[in-house]
């Protein structure tokens, strides 16, 4: 008779001498708390946690996981999917979060754990900013190194345009300082290409000079939703670069903590900024203002530490999932496809479903080339739905018929909001784009190290 068991975990003795952070196993006390993210929808698992707290206790998880063949993962802030389960060990860079400031050079030097709101607590005294996301609880070097895309972008680019230099470890545990002249290929990769490729440690950015903007959103009941969009999608693409804007359907909670006119509706959430002068920007945003019945207006000065209040992301936790697409155009028919599907009057999970305004200096790279998609994309598509009562169960099935009613026009999506699975995201880049992706992968991770299943997820 023959007697199957589990495979048995390495042991950890050697890796707890050798970082200075914890190193937690299934059924040790902070094992899930240590593993937990803003998603609650993913329920992370792991055969090892290590909680890193400098670039050397990563380079001793990523040695000890190759001798012991373990892939290797990382999370930040937990806003993503990561690579887990069992047979991978997995890093939290949330103690890696210090942020200094060159106020003269205009830079900032962010560690792996750090959120945008961290950088903007430090940089708005200065009266300087990063291209911080909608929201601040977003980890910085995840939504950089997946393109970064800020409602100050029209004017400025994607974050990853603004990366001065990285430093990260590699599949061979090795330390390295990546800029455009050091490693320029790893450089170039990971701008845009994110995965597979090492963790990074620290990311120096630029800062743009800016204090303030002009903006915030207006909300117009869900019935005006015909009017409204379908003014935005004519009126949008005649700003100036430095205005950004998007609009949503979304349906809100009876959250109490929402202003009264917007608790338990489904409404239309016209966002926008301005980066110049409020009268100019008034002037700009007078056409949207009798698009629909208007239930709030919070349009007006800014701060740059403050641009959650643009678009309203929730600030806690959900259970969630994404799906997004870029346009090449939004014609009427586009607009009317969406409403079909996701417009108020349909019964539907979706809590957001927002399209962006690009293209500005979003089409062009600001600073070394880089692998960052959907540049030449003139909107972005996003939907997101929450995992969680009644509807819960149909998430995924409202979401592909959002993506279906807009695929006559999709051109492709942006990384950091396709929603898809790694083994998925090949279709990202063109031909060429990909090719050099996975030679470079291939040269500093021959092994997949990186890789959710060990080999390479570009070919």
């Amino acid at each position: 008779m023959s007697i199957t068991t589990q495979p048995q975990s390495p042991s950890t003795d050697q890796l707890r001498s050798s970082v200075a952070g914890p190193v937690l196993v299934p059924g040790d006390a902070g094992f899930g708390a240590e593993l937990a993210g803003f998603n609650v929808a993913c329920t992370p698992d792991a055969t090892i946690v290590v909680g890193a707290t400098c670039a050397a206790d990563v380079a001793a998880a990523i040695r000890y996981a190759r001798t012991h063949g373990l892939r290797v993962g990382v999370r930040a802030t937990g806003h993503g999917a990561i690579p887990e389960g069992h047979g991978r060990l997995i890093v939290t860079t949330a103690r890696m979060n210090d942020v200094a400031v060159d106020p003269v050079a205009r830079t900032a030097r962010v560690g792996a754990g750090a959120r945008w709101r961290d950088v903007t607590a430090v940089t708005a005294p200065h009266g300087l900013t990063g291209l911080v996301g909608s929201s601040s609880g977003v980890g910085v070097v995840g939504y950089t190194l997946g393109g970064g895309l800020s409602p100050l972008g029209r004017e400025f680019g994607y974050a990853a345009d603004q990366v001065r230099s990285l430093e990260l470890v590699t599949a061979d545990g090795q330390v390295r300082a990546v800029d455009s002249t050091t490693h320029p290929d790893l450089f170039w990769a990971l701008l845009g290409g994110r995965d597979g490729l090492g963790i990074v440690t620290t990311i120096e950015i630029g800062l743009v000079e800016l204090a303030t903007v002009h903006g915030g959103g207006i909300f117009f009941a869900g019935d005006s939703a015909s009017d409204v969009l379908h003014a935005w999608r004519s009126w949008a693409p005649m700003l100036p670069e430095e205005a950004g804007t998007s609009v949503a359907v979304t349906r809100l909670p009876p959250d109490p903590n929402l202003p009264p006119p917007l608790q338990g509706r489904t409404v239309v959430h016209l966002r926008f900024t301005h980066t110049g002068d409020p009268g100019r920007a008034e002037s700009l945003l007078a056409p949207m203002r009798n698009a629909g019945q208007v239930l709030l207006d919070t349009i007006g000065a800014v701060p740059v530490a403050a641009l959650d209040a643009v678009h309203m992301d929730p600030p806690g936790p959900l259970p969630a999932v994404d799906r997004g697409a870029t346009l090449s155009a939004l014609p009427a028919e586009a607009v009317d496809a969406m409403i079909a599907v996701a417009g108020p009057a349909v019964d539907s999970p979706l809590a957001i479903v927002e399209i962006r305004l690009l293209g500005g200096a979003l089409r062009r790279t600001q600073g070394p080339a880089n692998a960052v998609t959907g540049r030449d994309a003139e909107f972005a598509v996003t939907g997101i739905g929450v995992c969680a009562g009644p509807l819960g169960d149909q998430v995924d099935s409202h979401l592909r018929a959002l993506t279906t009613a807009v695929a006559p026009w999709t051109s492709g999506a942006l990384l950091g909001f396709c929603g898809l699975p790694a083994a998925e995201r090949a279709a990202l880049w063109p031909a060429e784009t990909r090719a050099r992706l996975s030679e470079i992968r291939r040269r500093y991770d021959p092994t997949g190290t990186f890789s959710p299943t060990g080999s390479d997820q570009l070919e």
